[in-house]
């Protein structure tokens, strides 16, 4: 996202965009790949109501909020890119605030790795992971990434 300082995060929280609402997709690649036809698409709200949920010392990837939305409301999959825009959300409306924090750091993105789009890229989210006793690997060698080692094993279930 860009001139995250000139953005009022906590208002784009509120705003639910018509949502939560249920889409029949038609696309035969999408429908093969999710296993199904009935995305859900939950509302920002949703998504800090569930990330506020996750303890210190444990963590959650993205992939598995989708999960949890999507049998919640019978639902064959969440939609991903409004996943990724609303825990980024999700994080910039937390470091607005100077109350009611939502542990966002503790948010994944797939197999463990930190997310750059968060506040403060991936300096801040390493530093507060670390704090509470995870341990940081970098991996690649020109497209360097963060990962939460052995992620897996921290994980919080919904």
């Amino acid at each position: 996202m860009a001139n995250e300082s000139k953005k009022d995060f906590n208002a784009m929280l509120k705003d639910s965009k018509d949502m939560p609402k249920y889409v029949k997709i038609t696309d035969e690649a999408s429908i093969k790949k999710y296993g199904g036809d009935n995305m859900y698409f939950a509302p920002p709200m949703a998504y800090d109501e569930v990330m506020k949920k996750i303890p210190y010392g444990e963590v959650i990837t993205v992939g598995e909020i989708r999960d949890y939305f999507a049998k919640k409301n019978n639902a064959d999959f969440t939609d991903p890119i409004t996943a990724g825009i609303f825990t980024s959300i999700v994080a910039w409306a937390s470091y607005q605030r100077k109350e009611d924090e939502t542990p966002y750091w503790r948010t994944l993105k797939a197999d463990g790795e930190l997310n750059p789009k968060y506040p403060e890229g991936i300096e801040l989210q390493k530093k507060l992971l670390e704090k509470e006793g995870h341990t940081i690997i970098q991996k690649g060698r020109t497209n360097i990434r963060y990962y939460v080692k052995d992620y897996e094993k921290s994980m919080f279930e919904l």
